[in-house]
């Protein structure tokens, strides 16, 4: 009775880890056939070899043969942190090879999960500036317009951010930080600081542009993922739409 004891206390330990590794992906920006393939072969190198896993945009479902009952973990929140899922995918690695135990495993993936952004907001507001001047120049746009493109660009991350701390629906704070790209872009024009509107428009909002989810809806498709490829593709549309309808709402005001 105590070996069947320690048995499923050993089995529970597993399935905690490979959760956690699954969320801390998923969070991150992995690819759901990614996440799932990682939880198996984690679960396979600590002795669970008949593991099931069923992972989604929004939630992950784990379980075990006839053994343990089925876990769920729910995923609100979502962000971009490769080097997340870089450090979990060596973690798994080192596991595989025998290195690491459960417990060990779970302890790291717990500092990791605990890691501030890899970037600090400055460097990523800068990184939105540059790139958007830089975007600008790319599509024709001129070098007296890579000023207001930075401007806008800066503006405009900075934007989405604030925006989504005060409203939880992602959507509305893209659609309003869109607005106020198209709006400052305006205002910069008329001033005579910029030229080519539409150029910095465009510019400025390649940094808000789902990129990374078109990528990963792409990905998930081919790999046969066909509920969270098009899950995926609905958001990354969501977001072209909400960028798309924020810059509309400034031309039919002013133009």
């Amino acid at each position: 009775m105590a070996g069947n004891s320690t048995t499923t206390s050993e089995q529970s330990r597993v399935i905690a880890t490979c959760l956690l590794a699954g969320k801390i992906m998923l969070q991150s920006g992995g690819e759901t056939y990614r996440v799932e393939d990682t939880m198996k072969r984690m679960a396979a190198a600590l002795g669970l070899p008949h593991s099931h896993s069923y992972v989604v945009p929004t939630g992950i479902f784990f379980s075990v043969d006839a053994t343990e009952p089925a876990k769920l973990i729910r995923i609100s929140e979502r962000t971009t942190d490769l080097h997340k899922v870089s450090e979990v995918n060596a973690i798994s690695r080192r596991i595989g090879q025998g290195e690491l135990s459960a417990i060990d495993a779970y302890g790291l993936l717990q500092q990791i999960e605990g890691q501030p952004s890899s970037y600090s907001f400055a460097v990523q507001l800068t990184a939105a500036a540059l790139s958007s001047g830089c975007f600008t120049i790319m599509f024709g746009g001129g070098w007296s317009d890579f000023i207001p493109a930075l401007i806008c660009g800066g503006t405009g991350y900075a934007a989405v951010i604030a925006f989504h701390r005060l409203v939880l629906v992602k959507f509305f704070a893209e659609l309003t930080a869109s607005f106020v790209i198209g709006l400052l872009a305006f205002l910069l024009v008329y001033l005579g600081l910029g030229h080519e509107l539409d150029k910095i428009i465009i510019g400025s909002v390649m940094p808000l542009v789902p990129g990374l989810l078109i990528t990963n809806a792409v990905r998930d498709l081919m790999a046969g993922h066909l509920v969270s490829g098009l899950s995926k593709g609905a958001e990354a549309f969501l977001t072209a739409f909400a960028i798309g309808t924020g810059i509309a709402v400034v031309f039919s005001l002013f133009m």
